[in-house]
Protein backbone atom coordinates (compact mmCIF):
# COMPACT_ATOMS: atom_id res chain seq x y z
CA UNK A 1 0.00 0.00 0.00
CA UNK A 2 1.03 3.60 -0.37
CA UNK A 3 3.09 5.28 2.31
CA UNK A 4 3.59 9.01 1.94
CA UNK A 5 6.58 10.72 3.59
CA UNK A 6 5.56 13.33 6.14
CA UNK A 7 7.62 16.07 7.71
CA UNK A 8 6.70 16.30 11.38
CA UNK A 9 8.28 19.11 13.37
CA UNK A 10 7.85 20.70 16.74
CA UNK A 11 6.44 24.21 16.65
CA UNK A 12 7.02 24.92 20.34
CA UNK A 13 3.43 24.21 21.37
CA UNK A 14 2.90 20.93 19.55
CA UNK A 15 3.77 19.38 16.23
CA UNK A 16 2.94 20.32 12.64
CA UNK A 17 2.73 17.83 9.79
CA UNK A 18 3.14 18.44 6.07
CA UNK A 19 3.55 16.20 3.02
CA UNK A 20 5.77 17.27 0.12
CA UNK A 21 3.92 14.98 -2.32
CA UNK A 22 0.44 16.06 -1.17
CA UNK A 23 0.72 19.75 -0.19
CA UNK A 24 -3.01 19.95 0.61
CA UNK A 25 -2.46 17.60 3.57
CA UNK A 26 -1.56 19.77 6.53
CA UNK A 27 -2.31 19.09 10.17
CA UNK A 28 -0.98 19.36 13.71
CA UNK A 29 -1.19 17.71 17.09
CA UNK A 30 -0.39 18.44 20.71
CA UNK A 31 1.94 15.44 20.94
CA UNK A 32 4.01 13.53 18.41
CA UNK A 33 1.63 10.57 18.68
CA UNK A 34 -1.39 12.84 18.17
CA UNK A 35 0.24 14.56 15.17
CA UNK A 36 1.05 11.19 13.59
CA UNK A 37 -2.54 10.02 14.05
CA UNK A 38 -3.87 13.29 12.62
CA UNK A 39 -1.50 12.92 9.64
CA UNK A 40 -3.33 9.81 8.46
CA UNK A 41 -6.64 11.66 8.57
CA UNK A 42 -5.19 14.72 6.80
CA UNK A 43 -3.72 12.57 4.05
CA UNK A 44 -7.02 10.75 3.52
CA UNK A 45 -8.98 14.01 3.54
CA UNK A 46 -6.62 15.64 1.02
CA UNK A 47 -7.36 12.85 -1.42
CA UNK A 48 -10.93 14.19 -1.66
CA UNK A 49 -9.58 17.33 -3.40
CA UNK A 50 -7.98 15.24 -6.15
CA UNK A 51 -11.11 13.17 -6.65
CA UNK A 52 -13.42 16.19 -6.68
CA UNK A 53 -11.21 17.99 -9.22
CA UNK A 54 -10.50 14.79 -11.20
CA UNK A 55 -6.76 15.38 -10.86
CA UNK A 56 -4.15 12.66 -10.81
CA UNK A 57 -2.94 11.85 -7.29
CA UNK A 58 0.86 12.04 -7.00
CA UNK A 59 2.52 8.76 -6.11
CA UNK A 60 4.55 8.72 -2.91
CA UNK A 61 8.22 9.67 -3.09
CA UNK A 62 10.84 7.75 -1.16
CA UNK A 63 11.22 9.07 2.37
CA UNK A 64 14.10 11.39 3.10
CA UNK A 65 16.06 11.44 6.34
CA UNK A 66 13.88 12.63 9.19
CA UNK A 67 10.57 11.98 7.46
CA UNK A 68 7.89 9.65 8.81
CA UNK A 69 5.96 7.34 6.49
CA UNK A 70 2.18 7.64 6.79
CA UNK A 71 0.16 4.85 5.23
CA UNK A 72 -2.91 5.58 3.16
CA UNK A 73 -5.73 3.09 3.87
CA UNK A 74 -5.81 0.22 1.34
CA UNK A 75 -9.38 1.01 0.30
CA UNK A 76 -8.40 4.59 -0.52
CA UNK A 77 -5.21 3.56 -2.32
CA UNK A 78 -7.13 1.15 -4.58
CA UNK A 79 -9.47 3.98 -5.58
CA UNK A 80 -6.48 6.30 -6.15
CA UNK A 81 -5.02 3.72 -8.53
CA UNK A 82 -8.34 3.53 -10.38
CA UNK A 83 -8.72 7.32 -10.62
CA UNK A 84 -5.15 7.76 -11.85
CA UNK A 85 -5.60 5.06 -14.51
CA UNK A 86 -8.90 6.53 -15.69
CA UNK A 87 -7.26 9.94 -16.04
CA UNK A 88 -4.17 8.49 -17.74
CA UNK A 89 -6.35 6.75 -20.33
CA UNK A 90 -8.87 9.61 -20.64
CA UNK A 91 -11.73 7.34 -19.54
CA UNK A 92 -14.87 9.06 -18.25
CA UNK A 93 -17.17 7.51 -15.64
CA UNK A 94 -19.74 7.06 -18.44
CA UNK A 95 -17.24 5.12 -20.55
CA UNK A 96 -16.18 2.99 -17.59
CA UNK A 97 -19.85 2.26 -16.86
CA UNK A 98 -20.33 1.15 -20.48
CA UNK A 99 -17.32 -1.17 -20.20
CA UNK A 100 -18.59 -2.62 -16.92
CA UNK A 101 -22.17 -2.96 -18.15
CA UNK A 102 -23.51 -0.75 -15.38
CA UNK A 103 -24.92 2.73 -14.85
CA UNK A 104 -22.73 5.88 -14.68
CA UNK A 105 -24.02 6.61 -11.16
CA UNK A 106 -22.67 3.22 -10.06
CA UNK A 107 -19.23 4.21 -11.35
CA UNK A 108 -19.50 7.57 -9.61
CA UNK A 109 -19.86 5.64 -6.35
CA UNK A 110 -16.81 3.53 -7.16
CA UNK A 111 -14.67 6.66 -7.53
CA UNK A 112 -16.14 8.34 -4.44
CA UNK A 113 -13.91 8.03 -1.37
CA UNK A 114 -16.92 8.43 0.92
CA UNK A 115 -18.61 5.34 -0.51
CA UNK A 116 -17.48 1.88 0.60
CA UNK A 117 -16.65 -0.23 -2.44
CA UNK A 118 -15.83 -3.92 -2.56
CA UNK A 119 -12.28 -4.61 -3.69
CA UNK A 120 -13.66 -6.98 -6.34
CA UNK A 121 -15.54 -4.06 -7.88
CA UNK A 122 -12.40 -1.93 -8.05
CA UNK A 123 -10.51 -4.90 -9.47
CA UNK A 124 -13.17 -5.35 -12.18
CA UNK A 125 -13.02 -1.64 -13.03
CA UNK A 126 -9.23 -1.79 -13.36
CA UNK A 127 -9.48 -4.96 -15.45
CA UNK A 128 -11.83 -3.17 -17.84
CA UNK A 129 -9.02 -0.65 -18.27
CA UNK A 130 -6.56 -3.42 -19.07
CA UNK A 131 -4.90 -3.30 -15.64
CA UNK A 132 -4.53 -5.86 -12.87
CA UNK A 133 -4.80 -5.07 -9.18
CA UNK A 134 -2.21 -6.95 -7.12
CA UNK A 135 -2.43 -7.55 -3.38
CA UNK A 136 0.71 -8.78 -1.67
CA UNK A 137 2.16 -9.47 1.76
CA UNK A 138 5.57 -8.12 2.72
Amino acid sequence: MAQYPAHIQSDGEGFTVSFRDIPEALTCGDTLADATLMATDALRTAMDFYFEDRRSVPTPSPAKKGETLIQLPASVWAKVLLLNEMLRQGITPAELARRLGTRPQDVNRIVNLGHATKIDTIDAALASLGRELEIALK
